[in-house]
Formats: structure tokens, sequence, C-alpha cells
């Protein structure tokens, strides 16, 4: 009788997990991540991010915007900017997204955005804003910035 009564309660309980750890491995998702003020979670620092965070690449969450900011020396990451997009040049027009830099000076997000025509950054530091005079389409920004352009810089 005890045999029975342990079966039938074993049944349920590995069901459950089995399903639950099915659901957190779906191939083809994409999981949220977002980079904010004091969170160190990030790595490769002036790499291209979206070279691994992207669908079917081997980093989690597929970026929308990702990227590196420096000090003004633009040797040394800056912590805690904040990037946003905007549809007119120096910060006019409407805003269409605002992306925290985390402490060592990396910002990505996994939320959709919409380029349309074409937005215009803009970096923000404690002291400075630095505004890009053109637009990008795409929010790869690493792939240019610091490879065929300067580096993406405040203070």
């Amino acid at each position: 009788m005890k045999k029975k009564v342990l079966t039938f309660l074993l049944i349920p309980i590995l069901g459950f997990i089995s399903f639950q750890s099915c659901e957190k491995e779906k191939e083809g998702e994409n999981e949220r991540k977002v980079s904010s003020h004091g969170s160190s979670e990030s790595h490769n620092n002036g790499q291209n991010c979206m070279s691994c965070h992207k669908s079917g690449g081997s980093g989690e969450g597929w970026f929308t915007l990702a990227g590196s900011v420096y000090d003004s020396t633009k040797a040394n990451p800056l912590p805690n900017a904040t990037i946003r997009l905007y549809s007119g040049p120096n910060g006019s027009g409407t805003l269409a997204a605002t992306v925290e830099v985390d402490n060592r000076g990396n910002m990505y997000t996994t939320e959709s955005i919409n380029f349309g025509a074409g937005l215009y950054p803009s970096v923000e530091g404690s002291s400075s804003t630095q505004y890009m005079s053109t637009t990008i389409a795409s929010g790869e920004c690493s792939s240019c910035h610091g490879v065929t352009t300067d580096k993406i810089w405040t203070k």
C-alpha cells in the first residue's frame, strides 16, 4: 500500500519538474536582459555584443541595442551613464528609448526598439551629454565605435 501511494505522488512531482526544465531550456526563446545603473553582470567591454547576443548566438538574450561607454580619456569604461535615442538631432523630437549603462561601462537591452528612419543617440554622464550627429538604424554600437569610429564617451 505504501509503495502505491509513493509512486502515485512521485509521478506528478516528476512530471512537474520535467515540465519546468523544458520551459527554461526552450530553444529559440529570447531571454529578457536589460542593463541598469549599479549592475555588474556584463562582460567583454568594447567588443561587439551582438556578435553573440543574437538569435542563434551563444549569448543569453538577443540585444536590440548594446555597446560600451568610456570616460573622456577614452581609456576607461564609464559606469552609470545613460543612453537615450531620439527621433531628432541633439535631443530633439520624440524620445524612443532610454538604456542605463552598468558599473562596467556596458549598456544593452533586449527590449524592442523601433529604429524607423533612424534615431539620434545621446550619451549622458554625470557632467555632460554627447550627441551623435547622424542617425543609427541598428543598435550594434560597438560594431563601429572603437573600430572604424571613435569610442562612445562622455564626462
